[in-house]
Order: structure tokens, then C-alpha cells, then sequence
């Protein structure tokens, strides 16, 4: 359904490509969704398209590959995690992405909500604290969010976390809370990746979605014009 776009940053013209989904019915709003540590894989193209399949404009940035990179064609290749974790490092587990994430803001028409996963969880949560135009976000189980977390949205702004995710301990999730009292942080019986094929946890994944869905709406992402 949806098709690869090319898009550059403000700021120096840099390119890079994404994953570009339109609404398929009466239109929401659009979404930036931001890919974890092994890019624009097969299962967020398709994400991608359900939600446009439900009235949202989807844009998924690749926030640290070349422009003329390929996707991904299976949703996780082992070999090369020391490879991408040692990229993801490198943007700050993607502070320096951000300039991207912007861009892709302002290529789609309002409202703009954003959403990640993982190292796109972190992303998103900068995005929420430090980007312009968003409506509100969604984060899920963002592992570095703890380092960023003296940090404030600017936007409506919600957390998902796993009870027994082996990467994110509980004490993290209490530190966020810790700072941010009044900020909704939701804890699921499930592990990391609860929404993805290596993790999935269907009753999980449909409730974490449920809220972000129910977010977006609430902030304006209600069915516009066809």
C-alpha cells in the first residue's frame, strides 16, 4: 500500500529515505513512526499501512542509514545488532536524529502525532521534549528514555513499558516516574518488543495500541474530510 519517498532535512539539505503510507479513509491526522534499533523493517511498513487503512498519513523515517540504503527485508537480522547498536550509540540513541523526525513533521499536514519503538521509543521522546508542530506521542519501551529524563514534553505524551522486559529494568521506569509524576506510564505483562515479532504479545500489543489510538484522537485526530 504504501511506497518509499525521499525527504532532506532543513537544516543542510542531507537526504534520506522513508516509508510513506496514505489514509485510506476520511483522514485523522498524519504520523511520524519511528523504526527501533534495525530500521524500516517489514512489520513497520505494515503497522504503517494498517494505520492508514485507518484514516492516518504515515510517514516512517529511516533515522540512521543512508538514503540510498534498502530496507530491511526480515524484521530482525542478529548478525549485524553490534553493528546497529554501535550506530544507534552514535545519535545518542537518536538525539542526532531529530533534524529527520522534524522533517518528516513538516512534510505531513496536521494534526502530527509521532510514535516509536524501542530506540525509536527514546526517539520519539525527544521528539516530544525538543521538535515543533507535534500533537502529542506515544512511546513504547524506549530504553534510553531514563538518560533524557530531566527533560519535559512539550506535547501530550505517553509511555509503555513491560513488566519483565530484560533490557529495561523496573527501576528506570520508576526514575522516569520519578521525575514526572502526572505522566502516564503504562506497564504490560509482557517483555521488550511486546508490539514486534520477536516479542509479541498479542493482548499487550492491542491495549498499548488502543491507548496510543485513543491519544491521538483525543488530541485532535479525529476523521476530517475523504
Amino acid at each position: 500500500m504504501g511506497e518509499r519517498i525521499a525527504l532532506a532535512c532543513k537544516e543542510d539539505g542531507s537526504p534520506f529515505a522513508a516509508y510513506h503510507a496514505l489514509p485510506q479513509e476520511a483522514r485523522r491526522g498524519g504520523v511520524v513512526m519511528l523504526h527501533a534499533i534495525w530500521g524500516v523493517t517489514p512489520h513497520l511498513r505494515g503497522l504503517a499501512d494498517s494505520l492508514g487503512e485507518q484514516g492516518y498519513e504515515v510517514i516512517v523515517p529511516s533515522l540512521m542509514d543512508a538514503a540510498d540504503a534498502d530496507f530491511p527485508v526480515e524484521d530482525l537480522t542478529p548478525a549485524i545488532l553490534d553493528a546497529r547498536m554501535a550506530m544507534g550509540k552514535l545519535t545518542g540513541w537518536g538525539a542526532t536524529t531529530l533534524p529527520r523526525v522534524q522533517a518528516c513533521i513538516d512534510a505531513l499536514d496536521g494534526p502530527v502525532f509521532a510514535m516509536g519503538f524501542c530506540y525509536g521509543g527514546t526517539t520519539a521522546w525527544l521528539a516530544a521534549c525538543r521538535c515543533e508542530r507535534l500533537t502529542a506521542v506515544s512511546a513504547f519501551y524506549g530504553g534510553d528514555i531514563v538518560a533524557y529524563r530531566d527533560e519535559t514534553p512539550k506535547v501530550p505524551t505517553i509511555l509503555h513499558f513491560g513488566k519483565t522486559d530484560s533490557l529495561i529494568p523496573l527501576a528506570d521506569v520508576e526514575a522516569i516516574r520519578d521525575v514526572h509524576p502526572d505522566l502516564p506510564i503504562y506497564l504490560y505483562e509482557a517483555g521488550h518488543a511486546f508490539v514486534a515479532p520477536s516479542g509479541h504479545h498479542p493482548d499487550s500489543a492491542r491495549l498499548a495500541m488502543l491507548r496510543t489510538l485513543q491519544l491521538f484522537q483525543r488530541s485532535g485526530g479525529g476523521k476530517g474530510e475523504a
